[in-house]
């Protein structure tokens, strides 16, 4: 094909599902060019330099043995692995306070398995089972019930069936950690729908075995760089596009740093953002609902100089019914520094965002020295707020609130002519993680190839 003939593509987002797209394309000989509104690629991976070239996972971090295409690029890119450590008792501050007004003393516990009622989260899992092995993954908006489960929040939903305070009291922690959601946020068909899409209840949940097995050595950053590496200048830094425009010929993207042109484009951004952009021609169908919400997620990491919980024989696990850190996870590097994350979510990433910086860090280091006395003060403190990050809007990936899958389902993938959507929002199978924002660059590209 001559240079007259090679067809080009315009890639809005450089995160993985953009530069999946735009390296296949590239692969098969368009003309690509990358539009990228930061200063840097990555979209929801991000790395934090937590000790001198030491890197730790601000944004997207986990990875399990289902997650094939993310491993296959990881091999491909020339990245490893490492486990995600669990040795260890885990710690866990479930009651709300004492009667006099003060902090109950956390409990130790062997294993993950919360210090509440077992029957109660016997009866909460059975109940999340049942409605994970109704819905259609491939397509949720054809689930059985699906108008009714898409009109009914998560929060209703708890609330009319959840009768024990334990799993009332659980319930929100448990949708916080698989997919940084407030409850009252996304509707029932969501949940079902995000559990079954990420290999179902146990695989999410699982470290040893699950989706949080394993997380890439030294940052899934590195992924998007590498990627961007192979690019070179196609990937333009900067440019928030603000405006899509397409005719009979082309398409053009329009920045405040000129206009790019091409045959076809690809628009890899969550939902609201895709949606912020101004089309000619408009839209037929809008990319997020009015009452599609960012996911509530913010992420803190207290480095020390080693993982000094595991010699008291803590894995640096603990789950917390008040915040800031509503659970804590040991991600420490395979040697060096003491790394413990704790994730904010749900309605408390909103309170704990809107503190100011000295405010974050009181509370959090207030709450690590209840839960594990024994440890120093850090000596590193990182917040990443991905609720108010302008270019991603929030984090695990988008919430889909009540309606959104059954009036926005159907035209997820669908191309609006010239403009084609990736994301891990456009992926039916594993939405939200890493593996779906790469299965929808895959997907995209082979869209476009099938173009007449």
């Amino acid at each position: 094909m001559s240079e007259d003939q090679r067809r080009s593509a315009l890639v809005v987002g450089a995160g993985l599902a953009g530069l999946t797209a735009a390296t296949g394309l590239t692969a098969r000989g368009f003309d690509v060019t990358v539009l990228e509104a930061r200063d840097r690629v990555g979209g929801r991976t991000r790395g934090i330099e937590a000790a001198p070239g030491t890197w730790v996972d601000a944004g997207a971090a986990y990875l399990g043995d289902q997650h094939t295409e993310l491993a296959a690029l990881l091999a491909e890119s020339g990245l490893k692995t490492t486990p995600t450590t669990m040795l260890g008792a885990s710690r866990f501050a479930l009651r709300t306070g004492t009667p006099d007004g003060g902090e109950d003393e956390a409990a130790t516990r062997d294993g993950r398995f919360p210090p509440l009622n077992a029957v109660a989260l016997g009866d909460l899992f059975d109940r999340l089972a049942e409605l994970t092995a109704a819905v259609r993954p491939q397509s949720p908006w054809l689930t059985p019930d699906a108008e009714r489960l898409d009109a009914l929040t998560a929060a209703e939903w708890a609330d009319r069936h959840l009768s024990h305070p334990d799993a009332r009291l659980f319930f929100p922690l448990f949708l916080g950690e698989m997919c940084a959601a407030d409850p009252a946020d996304i509707s029932v068909l969501h949940l079902a729908f995000y559990l079954r899409s990420g290999g179902g209840l146990r695989y999410l949940n699982a470290f040893a075995g699950g989706a949080q097995q394993d997380r890439v050595d030294g940052g899934a950053h590195q992924l998007c760089e590498r990627l961007a590496e192979r690019l070179g200048d196609r990937v333009r830094l900067g440019e928030q596009v603000r405006a899509v425009h397409q005719d009979d010929r082309a398409v053009t993207a329009r920045t405040d740093r000129g206009a790019y042109r091409a045959d076809v484009a690809v628009v890899a951004l969550p939902p609201l953002l895709a949606d912020a952009i101004a089309y000619r021609p408009a839209l037929p169908a809008p990319r997020a609902g009015g009452r599609s919400a960012r996911g509530c997620a913010v992420k803190v990491h207290l480095v020390y100089p080693a993982p000094l919980w595991r010699d008291h024989g803590l894995s640096g696990w603990s789950v917390n019914a008040r915040g800031p850190l509503l659970s804590t996870v040991d991600d420490s590097p395979a040697a060096g520094v003491g790394v413990l994350t704790g994730f904010v979510t749900g309605a408390e990433a909103h309170r704990f965002a809107a503190l100011t910086a000295r405010q974050q860090r009181a509370e959090a280091l207030a709450q690590a020295a209840r839960l594990f006395p024994m440890l120093p003060e850090p000596s590193g403190f990182h917040v990443t707020d991905w609720l108010n990050d302008p270019f991603s809007q929030g984090c695990y990936a988008a919430l889909m609130g009540p309606g959104d899958w059954t009036r926005l389902g159907p035209t997820l993938t669908e191309p609006h002519r010239r403009v084609h959507w990736a994301g891990t929002e456009t992926s039916t199978a594993y939405f939200g993680l890493m593996e779906g924002a790469i299965r929808s660059g895959h997907r995209v590209v082979a869209e476009i190839l099938d173009r007449p």
